[in-house]
């Protein structure tokens, strides 16, 4: 690994307030070094793959539709679950899990189990009916972990863009359930332990309306408060991971770092890498930096 890429990143850490300038500075080093020794590990583990594949598991329906997930087990379960939001511009589709498992190697081989979410798609379902839909598969997903060797209290979610904007509002919004309720679902707690975003469309009431490239967002005014992120942070929100580039058109760097500084303002412990000169979608070294950043997060917040 070339020493330049000391030069890509820009990382800003939690630490303990409590602790002195150099004290603070330390930290910084000690977790930048790690990720850089975590991205050569997981580079040469990325051919990982799953030890059973369970597809299409049915977690609701619309429209005559089945709304669906699979689940990737890795060879070494360590106990812990991912739930990959598959979105981008909010549109989710199907594809062969065989070939999607290369996408989640990393996660395999640290041993977690991944559920890869699908929910109803752009451009028939806006934004909102797309957070509905990862809701219910988060709670799903919770009642049932058991089912598939996973710690119900161990339960992480990630995702990219469109993807990593769900996954923010579902570390948002989670709840310890409703004891009393008639719906098995609403019994359990859909709280997650720990998330990790990609460059997240965090506010998106400026947004709203008719968008030829993102129909998604011609969602109602009602909607928009509930589905930002920026607008629903609060103190119990689990520990967050944030990776954003700085040349990034789509979704500009500063959506991250707002809602960065609304965590630390909320006292949540969190993390924003910075990524100099990347876009919208790593490539490259850039993917293999973000990706060990990701997989550290999650053996850190969930694998212990």
């Amino acid at each position: 690994m070339s020493v330049c890429i000391l030069k890509l990143w820009d990382t800003r850490v939690y630490v303990d307030r409590s602790a002195g300038p150099k004290e603070r500075e330390t930290m910084r080093h000690l977790a930048f070094v790690t990720v850089l020794l975590t991205t050569m590990t997981f580079a040469a583990d990325a051919s990982a793959q799953a030890s059973e594949i369970v597809p299409d598991i049915v977690y609701g329906h619309k429209d005559g539709m089945a709304l669906t997930f699979d689940v990737f087990k890795p060879q070494s379960p360590n106990g812990a679950g991912i739930l990959y939001m598959v979105s981008g511009g909010w549109r989710s589709g199907w594809r062969d899990p065989a070939q999607a498992q290369r996408g989640y190697a990393p996660f395999l081989e640290a041993g977690f189990t991944v559920f890869a979410v699908r929910h109803g798609s752009s451009p028939r379902y806006n934004v909102a009916e797309a957070v509905d839909d990862v809701t219910i598969a988060n709670r799903y997903i919770h009642a049932h972990a058991a089912e598939w060797g996973v710690d119900a209290d161990r339960l992480g979610v990630t995702g990219g863009s469109a993807g990593g904007h769900l996954s923010l509002v579902l570390g948002n919004n989670g709840t310890d359930g409703d004891a009393s309720s008639d719906d098995p679902l609403l019994r359990v707690s859909n709280r997650v332990a720990a998330v990790v975003a990609y460059y997240p469309p965090v506010d998106l009431r400026a947004w709203r309306g008719p968008n030829q490239r993102f129909p998604a967002l011609d969602f109602p005014a009602e909607d928009e408060v509930r589905i930002s992120p920026i607008l629903q942070v609060s103190a119990d929100d689990p520990p967050t991971l944030l990776i954003h580039g700085t040349a990034d058109t789509t979704v500009p760097v500063e959506h991250s770092e707002r809602v960065f500084a609304a965590f630390e303002q909320a006292r949540v412990e969190t993390e924003i890498i910075i990524m100099e000169g990347a876009g919208h979608g790593f490539r490259g070294e850039q993917a293999t930096q973000a990706t060990a950043a990701r997989v550290k997060w999650f053996v850190e917040h969930l694998a212990n």
